[in-house]
């Protein structure tokens, strides 16, 4: 039934409506998470991971089913310029319902910040593990935005932020290898991270919301826009090998689209981490 909501070629031709289809799910996800988990005295530790776990299960079925699409592309279209251009049609659409993701857990995270601490917690655990580890349990208990230290440099930062999204991307074509439309668990993962810093960003108020989206997803669009071109490229072997078209003269050409793909997705980090360092601090 889910994937009646999500149907990939409806969504390569009107990308913007998985906007909301993410908003929506997102939102039953947190429901879920908080009225029924949350009740549980045991499972309510682990809201932070339930609320990422039921919101990839919504979207298994639609990753499956557009990964399978674009393998089929790769398939019948044999001019790599119209093949890009046909796969940019299926990043849109997930670059969408990513932002959706984004925009539902930070609007409940600033609506409902007195359970924000428990469905949020493994992702409040990450934001103050990443930006104040000096100061861990006070920025756990104040849920604050610290100030930068000033020790590392411009050059090494990007080269850290360059690192650690590399890391991930490996971990995200992996994921797509292995498990096919597995690596959404890492990219839904990711985006509740991102809404929990804005979340701490607004500090409770719907105003600062689109200020805290704008600050995060400056750099976070083309940086999460990597991490969904590096799943593609890892579903699309995966699919292929499922449908054994990984034979004769499609192997390379699925093979050197799969890889082109990688490329620039390394491109684009590249790019977001720069962006990170040098544009954000700017404006905000």
């Amino acid at each position: 039934m889910i994937e009646l909501f999500m149907k990939p070629k409806r969504a390569e031709r009107r990308p913007w409506e998985m906007f909301f289809v993410g908003a929506f799910w997102a939102s039953v996800s947190l429901l879920l998470v908080t009225f029924v988990f949350g009740k549980d005295s045991i499972l309510k530790e682990g809201s932070g991971l339930l609320l990422v776990t039921f919101t990839v299960i919504t979207c298994l079925p639609f990753m499956y089913y557009i990964i399978k699409l674009e393998e089929g592309k790769d398939v019948e279209i044999s001019d790599s310029g119209k093949l890009i251009r046909e796969h940019s049609k299926a990043i849109h659409a997930m670059m969408w319902l990513f932002l959706g993701f984004v925009v539902a857990f930070s609007f409940w995270y600033i609506v409902f910040p007195d359970i924000a601490g428990q469905n949020f917690n493994f992702q409040i655990k990450t934001f103050c593990a990443i930006n104040n580890p000096s100061h861990y349990s006070y920025c756990l208990e104040q849920h604050g935005v610290p100030a930068g230290t000033g020790a590392v440099t411009g050059t090494a930062a990007v080269l850290s932020i360059f690192a650690n999204n590399i890391y991930v991307l490996i971990f995200t074509i992996l994921f797509s290898l292995v498990f096919g439309a597995g690596a959404i668990f890492i990219l839904v993962w990711n985006a509740s991270v991102i809404a929990s810093a804005i979340g701490i960003f607004a500090k409770g108020s719907l105003v600062n919301l689109p200020i805290g989206l704008l600050r995060y997803m400056i750099h976070g669009v083309p940086e999460i826009a990597a991490y969904f071109v590096g799943a593609l490229a890892g579903g699309i072997i995966s699919v292929a090998v499922i449908r054994k078209d990984l034979r004769g003269e499609g192997t390379w050409k699925i093979l050197q689209d799969s890889l082109l793909m990688v490329i620039i997705a390394i491109v684009i980090l590249i790019v977001a981490a720069l962006m990170e360092v040098y544009l954000t601090p700017l404006l905000f």
